[in-house]
């Protein structure tokens, strides 16, 4: 029937090789499939073999996969998960605005810039380079001891700062690689049609550049949301700290493994939508589709 329409179409009738040539290449994927499948049960035997018949495995089981515990612990694990995402939306939005903020300052050129490019250089610098639970600790525990009138000691708010002050200096270089990946001609052309300097980064610049960098700023959107368990540090009680309060009162640990998978069940959608999105941009790429 297939090929009846498609010859009743435009007359074109594939030919004897290149049906056979199809159709090795249908069986050739078949194969592989089944010898993938195949080869991840066998793994998968066998790891389970080794890990149920260790020694230790009967009280590792009570200890971290206690099926009660994990029913127990759920509902307040996901009570926290609420301030996890709170943290997420709003220091992702904080992030990728003072990102863009310190990467089209680092960018100025000019003589009279160079204490601003200077100063950003040095933000970005300290803040890549200094551990964020450090920096978590400096901020939450410090600004409080300053005693400072007006200046919150909410450590949810003060954690969601440290948190943007850390990743906002990976995002800006994230933002000043798209700019400077950018050929200077697109400048070029943008001024010899009139376009000031201003206008030049905003309707030229800075599109080229945001959508060359969109793959590496959702994988760091994606360290982003596993790192809003860190804010548990400082007592502010999100999934990871709630799960800490059940394993303590029933010495337990159970509740930090219903954590992890419900952070793990959070990251993998948006691990796969950025490769999804990679993948589109590379194919675009590849046929034109982008500057």
């Amino acid at each position: 029937m297939a090929e009846e329409a498609v010859t009743k179409g435009d007359g074109y009738v594939p030919s004897a090789r290149r049906l056979a040539r199809e159709r090795h290449k249908r069986g050739r994927t078949r194969r592989a499939t089944a010898i993938a499948a195949l080869s991840t049960l066998i793994t998968a035997v066998v790891l389970y073999v080794v890990i149920v018949n260790s020694p230790g495995w009967q009280r590792t089981r009570e200890t971290f996969f206690d099926p009660a515990f994990a029913a127990k612990a759920f509902p307040e694990v996901m009570e926290g998960l609420w301030l996890n995402l709170r943290l997420l939306v709003v220091c992702g939005a904080s992030v990728l605005v003072l990102g863009m903020l310190l990467a089209i300052a680092r960018t100025l050129r000019g003589p009279a810039f160079f204490p601003l490019r200077a100063l950003v250089t040095a933000y970005t610098d300290f803040f890549r380079g200094l551990p964020l639970i450090i920096n978590l600790l400096i901020v939450v525990f410090g600004v409080p001891a300053l005693r400072l009138t007006g200046v919150t000691t909410d450590p949810v708010i003060l954690g969601g700062v440290a948190l943007t002050l850390t990743y906002s200096a990976y995002v800006a270089e994230v933002f000043r690689a798209g700019i400077e990946s950018v050929h200077p001609s697109q400048r070029a052309a943008a001024r010899s049609l009139g376009l000031s300097n201003r206008k030049t980064l905003r309707y030229v610049v800075l599109p080229q550049a945001v959508r060359r960098v969109v793959p590496p700023l959702l994988n760091d959107l994606v360290s982003l949301q596993k790192d809003t368990g860190l804010v548990s540090i400082a007592g502010a009680v999100d999934a990871v700290y709630a799960a800490q309060i059940i394993a303590s009162r029933d010495f337990n640990y159970t509740p930090y493994i219903v954590a992890g998978l419900v952070f793990v069940a959070l990251t993998i959608p948006m691990t796969r939508f950025t490769d999804w999105v990679t993948a589109r941009m590379d194919r675009q790429r590849a046929q034109g589709g982008t500057v």
